[in-house]
């Protein structure tokens, strides 16, 4: 889960005060103000659709060491990386687990790692980001910016795009990490600790704000190009009116997919931003696509597929409220969440059926898995590293 930081008045509250609990306790936020509710507890599979099996495991330093964090798994054809708070990043063999290099920065890594190019890029508590060798995981340059990047970098071409939490925006450029643009916007008192990552591609960088908004810059410039409200604040309180974008968007064909934790999701066009349509999900976790269908966990842990093209429920899956859900995953013809108690849930994308489990620890599981063809990766919140292989249960094939 994320925290709370009040700007200008008591800056640094958790997200685990607005639910009155800990981040990690066995209560877990309700839609409700002021009340709590006890995570849902597992039912047995009766015929599960598939096996998972573990790969290979690793240790990746100590992960976010159960802090809000943007640390990430990032999947490349050479390499899967990853980093730690402690400032290590890593890069791994992905067929094996082996550890291909490790670059200590002795700095408060606390988002990414994101891989464009040649480099790979980090941010800080402190106000900087770090760009590495992709190669061998040596220093290329550090910048600072205005304060903590708590959202992984993105990069596209020659330019590397930050957010940090003061609500700026700066484009830095990838040869040496010199600022080339910034662009800014109001930060509303009361926010959710985090940041999105900048969405980057076809010339564009599209922004998700604290304030509910989605902003669409030139990549080279940083020159507005269109803006769009999300979620609008409402409410009596700072609580209520909390309306962060702090899901990374989502290209789904010709639409930006921004959801706010004001209640909102909503699919952008590309061109104009002009909403083509909205459904009132409440979400801050990273979301998941197929070909037809996007994949959200809402704050009290629903799973929602939702029809592309026109924003309609095709189902929801309710058996795991309240788990404390990471955001999803879309591996294998399956849609994939890990929980609060280091379990993988595996639904069938089609019905939302749970049809497969496995726990690789017994720490929660935070960040969005990463998959490819053939393996899913999924690192807990105190750097527990699996990469898991499925294949379809002996039970389910028809005699």
């Amino acid at each position: 889960m994320k925290s709370i930081s009040i700007r200008s008045l008591t800056r640094g509250l958790t997200r685990g005060l607005i639910c009155a609990g800990l981040i990690f306790g066995l209560a877990a936020c309700s839609s409700k103000k002021g009340s709590v509710r006890e995570p849902a507890t597992l039912q047995d599979i009766s015929e599960p659709r598939l096996q998972p099996r573990t790969a290979w495991r690793v240790n990746a330093g100590d992960g976010s060491d159960g802090r809000v964090s943007g640390l990430r798994l990032h999947l490349e054809e050479d390499a899967l990386y990853t980093a730690d708070v402690d400032g290590q990043v890593f890069a791994y063999a992905r067929d094996t687990g082996k550890l291909l290099w490790r670059s200590a920065t002795g700095a408060r890594v606390i988002s990414g790692p994101t891989v464009n190019g040649n480099a790979v890029y980090v941010g800080t508590l402190d106000a900087e980001v770090i760009a590495l060798s992709r190669a061998d995981g040596s220093e290329l340059w550090r910048q600072t910016v205005s304060s903590e990047v708590h959202g992984a970098p993105a990069a596209d071409g020659e330019v590397v795009v930050v957010r940090s939490v003061d609500g700026r925006v700066f484009g830095l450029s990838t040869g040496q990490g010199l600022p080339i643009w910034n662009f800014d916007r109001a930060v509303p008192s009361l926010v959710l600790r985090g940041n999105s990552m900048p969405l980057v591609g076809a010339g564009r960088v599209i922004i998700g704000m604290d304030n509910g908004r989605v902003a669409s810059l030139s990549l080279n410039d940083g020159q507005p190009l269109w803006e769009q409200a999300v979620a609008v604040p409402s409410g009596r309180t700072e609580l209520e009116r909390i309306t962060d974008i702090d899901g990374d968007l989502l290209d789904a064909q010709s639409c930006v997919v921004a959801s706010s934790f004001g209640g909102e999701l909503a699919c952008l066009n590309f061109e104009s931003g002009q909403v083509q349509w909205r459904r009132p999900i409440r979400n801050y976790a990273d979301m998941a696509v197929s070909s037809d269908k996007l994949f959200v966990t809402d704050e009290a842990g629903t799973i929602w597929a939702v029809d592309l093209s026109t924003g309609a429920a095709a189902w929801k899956q309710e058996a795991l409220q309240y788990r404390r859900l990471s955001g999803a995953a879309f591996h294998a013809g399956y849609v994939v969440v890990g929980d609060f108690e280091g379990y993988l849930h595996w639904l069938d994308p089609s019905t939302g059926a749970i049809v497969a489990r496995k726990r690789i620890g017994s720490d929660p599981i935070i960040t969005a898995p990463v998959s490819d063809d053939e393996r899913l990766y999924a690192i807990n919140a105190f750097g527990r590293l699996t990469a898991i292989e499925t294949r379809i249960s002996t039970s389910s094939l028809d005699p």
